[in-house]
């Protein structure tokens, strides 16, 4: 059988894997709420993430802060809330820097790095992922990073994934079957990834809602990513 040792490169998702993506958004729409609790932690990032989904597929070269913004005001009509003023949706849409990287990630990632060439391939714009990166991700030095608007495109189409396979194989000679997808969203990563070739180490996170699917698939499985780090 494959050890996780056998590979050369982890492809990370970040927001949801490396950041608190739910928690995240949850504390960004509190404005929206005005402390209304009639909604469900699940309720609120079920349909967050069918709204984003859809909005991904309508506007793929859209910038995902800008994204964001769009969304917000179509989450209040689905929720029945007030439409928000458009200073809020774009300050919805610009949180994405200050959302909480998980407690084990910086470090996770240290381990990690000792033995992996450490790639992301995440569903956001330039702008924002440098904010996280250069916020709660502490500096952390990737070796590459690829965002969709890069690609002009959001996973879970297979568009990114060849994107990535080919950058990875140009600059690191790193061919598919040497590569981990590394992640928590079944929708976004590992249903992809399985579909262009590539193993999967499903990081699933406790109590994460957006993106798991009946019927998961991967290869390795862990609740953290500090756990994966360990187990290496």
């Amino acid at each position: 059988m494959a050890q996780l040792s056998d590979y050369r490169l982890l492809c990370f998702d970040v927001y949801g894997t490396l950041i608190d993506w739910e928690g995240g958004i949850l504390a960004a729409l509190q404005p929206l709420l005005a402390n209304q609790n009639q909604f469900t932690r699940k309720q609120l990032l079920t349909e967050f993430h069918k709204l984003e989904a859809e909005q991904q597929q309508l506007t793929p070269d859209m910038p995902y802060s800008q994204l964001l913004a769009t969304v917000h005001p179509q989450l209040a009509i689905r929720l029945g809330l007030p439409t928000p003023s458009k200073e809020a949706s774009t300050t919805f849409g610009e949180s994405v820097g200050s959302w909480p990287s998980f407690p084990d990630t910086v470090e996770a990632l240290r381990k990690l790095s000792k033995h992996y060439k450490l790639v992301v391939l995440s569903n956001v714009d330039r702008a924002s992922f440098a904010k996280s990166n250069a916020g709660s991700l502490q500096g952390f030095p990737f070796d590459k990073i690829i965002t969709a608007q890069d690609i002009s495109s959001y996973k879970p189409d297979a568009r990114n994934f060849e994107f990535m396979k080919t950058a990875v194989q140009a600059e690191f000679g790193v061919a598919p079957d040497q590569i981990l997808q590394t992640a928590q969203s079944q929708f976004h990563d590992h249903q992809p990834a399985r579909r262009a070739g590539i193993k999967s180490v499903w990081i699933e996170r406790p109590g994460a809602t957006m993106g798991n699917q009946d019927d998961p698939i991967f290869d390795w499985h862990f609740a953290t990513l500090g756990e994966m780090a360990d187990v290496l």
